[in-house]
């Protein structure tokens, strides 16, 4: 079926709402009926009725880490993409954390190859910097690669990159947008080494805001914020985690003209320091989830515009290796499925409204990474769009988890939103709790 026509829904687009219907023909939005606009049903098109629905743009999911190639005992693209598009994420960029790290242009068209094969949402993927590659990654395609990924505190997978000179020139030199994790490798091992004395080898995973400090990433990312100032770059601040570096980022710049974002995730937004003894190592991600005051603080940078950009930092690991003592479970965890309908409990809190929600998830990561016709519900444009009832509470189980891993921190909770519909490029890839496994994804582009 090349046509759709999704009929009396309740439009969130462009920080407005308004009664619609969408015509979808060959992977395009071909029409976009307002209001009491009159309209005529083609004869060849399947129509949805959405009465009571909202309908947004597909969700951009800018930092994923699917696992594939080389650690696919966690997640594979095809896995994970699957469990995106059941959550309303229709587009992902994935970083270059795998094995083999996807280091040079020839390993990144090999992921691009398989994500072809087997994606059902739309992909890209960084290239990740290391010491000594800067002439590679200086000739990448700035209209096919997502962006550089940077290191400046090691994590899983470790690429650190902590030659001072690699960093400068690629401040100086890189054409492309550069998205960096910033953590202080020097404080990190040196409260590492405090906790060890105190602890041994049996730290508690409480401590793990303590020994990933907010120090350890102010002092990072206040470096990180110098150097793109100095050099004009473009640069994107990952995970954002703590309050003190909210005074890096300015609001009084439109978001299309920024030369420095920052993106904050979904674990950082939801959980607090206190909900490590609840979840141990299952909140265990890097950045640390820190204080209440800390994600009070980033909620607040959210409303304000100093923060651009929502994402999940996706990152599969087994439960038996989440389930090691402290210093033995890797960090990271699964979030992609529940992301969307995570923030929606924000809306249903009266924290934040659904137009800023599509805003951070649809349109910012469209805007900042210049994606080419996505993100938005405008005519000409790609149809990834996705359908929520904001009134069909469901409750997360292990049976409904969908990553490759099998396990969700949020086994158990209630959502009282639920996507029902994900249109991939124009096809229906979700609907209801079914799937139309034809894999519906292809390569973002860029205009830059």
């Amino acid at each position: 079926m090349n046509c759709y026509f999704i009929e009396n829904a309740l439009l969130v687009n462009e920080m407005n709402r308004c009664r619609g219907s969408i015509l979808i023909r060959n992977g395009i939005i071909e029409k976009v009926y307002r209001d009491s606009q009159p309209y005529q049903i083609p004869h060849q098109a399947k129509v949805i009725d959405a009465s009571g629905l909202l309908l947004i743009p597909g969700v951009i999911d800018g930092h994923v880490h699917f696992r594939e190639p080389g650690l696919t005992n966690k997640g594979e693209i095809a896995t994970e993409s699957r469990a995106a598009i059941a959550g309303g994420v229709t587009s992902f960029m994935d970083m270059p954390n795998t094995i083999p790290q996807t280091t040079t242009r020839e390993l990144l068209e090999k992921k691009i190859a398989i994500a072809a094969e087997k994606s059902m949402a739309n992909f890209s993927f960084y290239l990740g910097i290391t010491n000594d590659n800067l002439d590679e990654i200086l000739q990448a395609d700035p209209y096919k690669v997502a962006g550089i990924k940077l290191f400046m505190g090691s994590s899983t997978g470790n690429m650190l990159v902590d030659n001072h000179q690699t960093l400068v020139s690629l401040f100086a030199r890189s054409p492309l947008l550069i998205a960096a994790h910033c953590e202080d490798e020097h404080i990190i091992r040196e409260n590492t080494q405090k906790y060890q004395a105190k602890y041994g080898e049996m730290i508690p995973p409480y401590c793990h805001p303590e020994i990933r400090s907010a120090d350890a990433c102010y002092k990072s990312s206040s470096l990180a914020v110098e150097l793109a100032r100095k050099h004009k770059s473009r640069l994107h601040l990952l995970h954002l985690s703590t309050r003190q570096e909210i005074g890096l980022l300015d609001n009084t710049t439109s978001r299309i003209n920024k030369r420095i974002t920052a993106e904050a995730c979904i674990q950082h937004l939801v959980f607090n320091s206190k909900d490590y003894e609840k979840y141990g190592n299952f909140i265990k991600w890097n950045p640390a989830v820190k204080s209440e005051e800390d994600r009070l603080a980033l909620i607040e940078a959210i409303k304000n515009g100093q923060i651009d950009v929502i994402a999940t930092d996706h990152a599969p690991h087994t439960k038996e290796e989440k389930s090691r003592p402290y210093l033995q479970a890797p960090s990271g965890g699964p979030m992609v499925q529940h992301s969307l309908v995570a923030m929606f409990e924000l809306y249903h809190q009266e924290i934040l409204t659904a137009e800023k929600i599509v805003d951070l998830m649809c349109h910012a990561p469209a805007d900042l990474f210049s994606i080419e016709k996505r993100g938005y519900i405008r005519e000409g444009y790609y149809a990834d769009l996705v359908l929520i009832n904001n009134d069909l509470p469901w409750t997360v189980h292990r049976e409904n988890i969908l990553y490759k891993c099998g396990w969700s921190p949020f086994e158990g909770k209630t959502f009282r939103s639920a996507v029902t519909h994900t249109f991939v490029n124009g096809k229906l890839a979700f609907e209801n709790g079914r799937f139309h496994d034809i894999p519906c994804g292809v390569a973002l582009h860029f205009n830059r």
